[in-house]
């Protein structure tokens, strides 16, 4: 049975109204899927570079590149184990930690926050460093801008030698914890250090303020 619309005079099937809401409900679904996307997006440290980060900004675009291998081995290993390591550098986060990042973070996976899938992270090896003075800055990009309760900061003992040992809570020198920042895609601290030379691992703890969220990474520096 077909019936005439009062607007237009023309017939119309009674199949299209449940066709219109319908469409209706998928563009209301896609608007929300839209609209909540950038809080599952979070950040790294991209300056000093952390290692999946570099090996995305790197080899990204280029990752079949058999050059890799040769040309930077460590980052070739970590896309055999499992590239999505580096397509989601920014999602290097674990729920509910309470501040208790030594009693749950084990000795030899604190590059990787522990996450199995990033285990790549975790090895010792010829990781591409990035040139720093004993004073330097630490650059978070955070795309949802979530803020940081605060940072811990800390850098391999002179001595640990990242190419060869895993990094251990007793590797590291306890540099400063910053205070709150206000949510901003982009913060920026400053790092005083002194006697340091060499390759070191700059390892820093992001507490976000949304929720309690904690993310670790390592980035290699070498002071010059």
């Amino acid at each position: 049975m077909r019936t005439q619309s009062p607007l237009t005079g023309r017939s119309r099937s009674p199949l299209r109204r449940p066709l219109q809401a319908l469409v209706m409900l998928f563009a209301l679904v896609v608007g929300a899927l839209t609209w909540s996307a950038p809080a599952q997006a979070h950040g790294t440290i991209v300056d000093p570079a952390s290692r999946a980060y570099q090996c995305w900004k790197t080899w990204g675009s280029n990752h079949t590149n058999p050059a890799m291998q040769t040309e930077d081995p460590m980052c070739w290993q970590a896309f055999q184990a499992n590239a999505d390591t580096m397509w989601n550098w920014m999602s290097a986060l674990r729920d509910g930690l309470g501040g208790q990042f030594e009693a749950r973070t084990p000795d030899g996976t604190l590059c990787s926050n522990n996450l199995s899938r990033n285990a790549s992270l975790d090895k010792p090896g010829p990781w591409k460093t990035t040139t720093v003075g004993n004073n330097f800055s630490v650059h978070l990009y955070d795309q949802a801008s979530h803020g940081a309760d605060y940072f811990k900061v800390y850098v391999s003992k002179q001595g640990f030698n990242p190419q060869t040992q895993t990094l251990g809570w007793s590797n590291l020198d306890f540099i400063t914890q910053t205070g709150r920042f206000a949510p901003a895609q982009d913060i920026t601290f400053p790092i005083q250090t002194s006697g340091y030379t060499g390759h070191h691992i700059l390892f820093v703890i992001w507490q976000a303020s949304h929720l309690d969220q904690a993310y670790m990474w390592c980035s290699d520096v070498n002071f010059g």
